[in-house]
């Protein structure tokens, strides 16, 4: 049973970073060190340097900087865009780290497991985003983004303390994705047509064949009159 407890704690710590990775890499990485370099939460070998000062005021620095650009629209956007490079790795990196010092071919598998999470979560984001932002108020847009904020924390204290509920939450959210997803991408795809279209001065309405006149009579063919 103890044992079947330190696979749950694992598993709930390294796909929760990288869940959380995918959704604000920086609060993720500031909760963890703060909690480390406090004595509430001991880290892996690997994950010890989230500890260090250092680590933690770029984070911290990061995240105010992240805080301020994901509640204005357009530029959330261009930020989440940017960070499909940074999130993504990051959350591979975290989740192999999170397992400590185990076979390396259980880290291997922990970094693509995670990348993918990772990447799921940054796409659902980074995909939520563009559909908010065509509103034309920011009131939702700060809503989200606050959401965003508050199910990164809530998320990673329940990985760390309920690891088997957030096991349930997080199978739960990865089936809620694949469904949601395409959605997104469809809606993602009208908006950027509609932008496109936009710029170029919208639809052009396709030319008029040409009008043909026809004689209102035609004259008669030798042999005709006598039918």
């Amino acid at each position: 049973m103890e044992q079947l407890d330190q696979i749950a704690t694992i598993i709930a710590l390294s796909m929760g970073v990288a869940w959380a990775s995918g959704i604000n890499l920086y609060a993720a990485i500031l909760m963890l060190g703060l909690l480390g370099s406090s004595g509430n939460l001991v880290l892996p070998p690997d994950l010890l340097i989230l500890s260090n000062p250092l680590v933690i005021f770029a984070a911290g620095a990061m995240y105010l900087v992240e805080f301020v650009a994901d509640k204005v629209p357009g530029v959330d956007n261009s930020w989440d865009t940017l960070h499909t490079f940074i999130r993504i790795p990051a959350g591979a990196l975290l989740a192999a780290g999170a397992v400590g010092e185990m076979d390396p071919a259980v880290s291997l598998a922990a970094a693509i497991a995670g990348g993918s999470l990772a990447a799921g979560a940054h796409a659902t984001k980074a995909g939520s985003r563009v559909l908010i932002n065509t509103s034309p108020e920011p009131f939702s847009n700060w809503v989200a983004s606050l959401s965003e904020d508050v199910l990164v924390v809530a998320g990673l204290w329940t990985a760390l303390h309920y690891p088997l509920v957030f096991i349930v939450f997080l199978l739960v959210f990865v089936v809620l994705m694949v469904w949601v997803l395409p959605r997104i991408w469809r809606g993602v795809k009208l908006v950027f047509t509609a932008l496109i279209s936009f710029i170029r001065g919208g639809p052009k309405e396709p030319p008029k064949p040409p009008k043909l006149n026809y004689p209102k009579s035609f004259p008669e063919l030798p042999g005709d009159s006598g039918r």
